[in-house]
């Protein structure tokens, strides 16, 4: 019997140490060698790289202000994930990167990204620079003719990336998530997982 239960101790004494690591929602991009980091300027005219968002997880969004859909959806369930987080949403950056620079300046930008929250940021950046950067990314877009040449629509990837504290790129977030999957998948980047 004392044998028995010397191994039964074991077994569960072993089987405590082997829990599984936390498995995120989103899909995990850790091992990409792409997306190391940017360089662009906010809505307030400041340079921005992902160096100055140094401990904070930091979600990267590419889109444009006159977006039908996908855009306003996306920055809402940032909005909502933010509010789920509570005192760690002072922990997480979100970054809204147009892929329309004709048309969102600095200004227009600086109305509709906070219009979501105070704390997130629009990007810009040449076309040039944005080309580039959609390429680093993996991020596809492509103007659609409208009725008038300033009608035009835009195409676009949906999902949005998210960096650890450090940095790395780490997770895919799905156009769509719940906000309270978003939530948890950000507190465990917090958390250092």
């Amino acid at each position: 019997m004392k044998l028995l239960s010397a191994i039964f101790f074991c077994c569960a004494t072993l089987l405590a140490g082997c829990s599984e690591p936390p498995r995120f929602v989103s899909t995990d991009l850790s091992m990409v060698d792409w997306g190391k980091d940017f360089s662009l300027t906010d809505h307030n005219g400041q340079p921005r790289r992902l160096a100055d968002f140094k401990g904070k997880a930091v979600v990267l969004f590419f889109g444009y202000t006159q977006c039908p859909d996908v855009c306003p959806t996306t920055l809402s369930t940032m909005r909502d994930a933010m509010a789920l987080l509570g005192e760690d949403a002072k922990r997480v950056q979100v970054l809204f990167a147009t892929v329309d620079p004709a048309r969102d300046t600095p200004q227009l930008l600086a109305q509709y990204v906070p219009a979501f929250n105070p704390s997130f940021l629009g990007l810009y950046a040449d076309e040039k620079g944005i080309a580039a950067l959609a390429k680093d990314f993996k991020v596809f877009y492509a103007k659609q003719p409208g009725s008038t040449p300033g009608s035009y629509s835009i195409d676009h990837s949906t999902g949005s990336f998210a960096f650890d504290p450090q940095g790395k790129l780490r997770l895919l977030l799905r156009h769509g998530e719940a906000p309270a999957n978003i939530a948890a998948d950000l507190k465990l980047l917090l958390a250092g997982k």
